[in-house]
């Protein structure tokens, strides 16, 4: 342990033969970053100039996508930084805040996909109502509830880390993310009940309303004609392929915390990075692609 004023440093053991590739990796990772935020933001600009993709569906992809890059943004500077400096290590005040903010956009991203569920029922199942329900006051307070809603619950569990003696001061990963937990001496049973409720609320209720209301989709589009069902799948399904990839993350970023996976270290590192690097990425190639208007105006833009 490093103490200097009373300052915790936690030394980051995740890297591979940091020493002869490094300059690989700060390259690689840089331009995965640039990536990230310009693909992101090009459908943020399109939705946001386009006067026809200002409707609930794309505003809340526009959120999606933003988080998407408030989410990379929480990890890409440090880790570019850490690579370029000789002492791999992070303050744990300043890990506990990375925490913070990571999991907290996370949450962020659950409520996001379940705001963008209960669109697409309302629009699928309840047209007539659609504009009545889906107003401009509806649409912002989804927005606010979503970045709002899992900041405090998240700052719980930082709060308690934060008090905890640490017996290890070498943190299993590259950035600060629930392996800080095998930094704890003891973990109470207490802490654990805390950490599942939170996981309940941020995480396994916005997935169990968004598997509702589109299995209430598809028994409705089911007995409605052909063109309903094909209008109902070119909408719903990138939302669902967006959940179900970012639920498998974080369901391997749960599963690591609890359980002690013997995976060689550079397996480890690739699959701590797949919900900074795959995921953002994916996002607007999923929706730049599969959404209809949102290609329209990508072709018009680079054609």
């Amino acid at each position: 342990m490093e103490n200097k004023s009373n300052v915790t440093f936690i030394t980051l053991g995740g890297y591979v033969e940091m020493e002869k590739y490094r300059y690989v990796y700060f390259v690689i990772l840089f331009i995965v970053y640039i990536l990230i935020i310009c693909s992101n933001y090009v459908i943020v600009y399109l939705i946001w100039i386009h006067q026809n993709l200002h409707e609930p569906m794309y505003i809340f992809i526009a959120a999606l996508l933003l988080n998407s890059v408030l989410f990379s943004s929480t990890v890409y500077p440090k880790l570019l930084t850490d690579i370029l400096s000789d002492k791999l290590r992070i303050s744990y005040s300043a890990c506990l805040f990375q925490f913070q903010i990571f999991y907290s956009l996370g949450g962020s991203e659950f409520l996001l996909l379940a705001a963008m569920s209960y669109d697409r029922y309302v629009s699928i199942c309840k047209p007539l109502q659609y504009p009545t329900i889906m107003t401009k006051t509806t649409v912002n307070m989804f927005l606010v509830s979503a970045w709002i809603l899992p900041a405090p619950q998240v700052a719980v569990v930082a709060g308690l880390s934060a008090n905890k003696k640490l017996c290890s001061l070498t943190l299993e990963g590259v950035f600060c993310k629930n392996t800080i937990y095998k930094l704890h001496c003891v973990e109470r049973k207490a802490d654990i009940i805390v950490d599942m409720l939170i996981l309940l609320n941020v995480a396994v209720v916005p997935v169990l309303f968004i598997l509702f209301t589109y299995t209430r989709i598809f028994l409705i589009t089911y007995r409605s004609g052909r063109e309903v069902r094909k209008k109902a799948a070119q909408t719903c399904l990138p939302h669902l392929i967006v959940l179900i990839n970012f639920s498998c993350l974080c369901l391997y970023d749960v599963i690591t915390a609890q359980v002690s996976l013997d995976f060689p270290k550079t397996v480890s590192l690739l699959m701590s990075l797949q919900m900074v690097m795959y995921h953002p990425l994916f996002n607007p190639i999923m929706y730049g692609l599969q959404m209809k208007e949102i290609y329209k105006h990508l072709k018009r833009l680079f054609c």
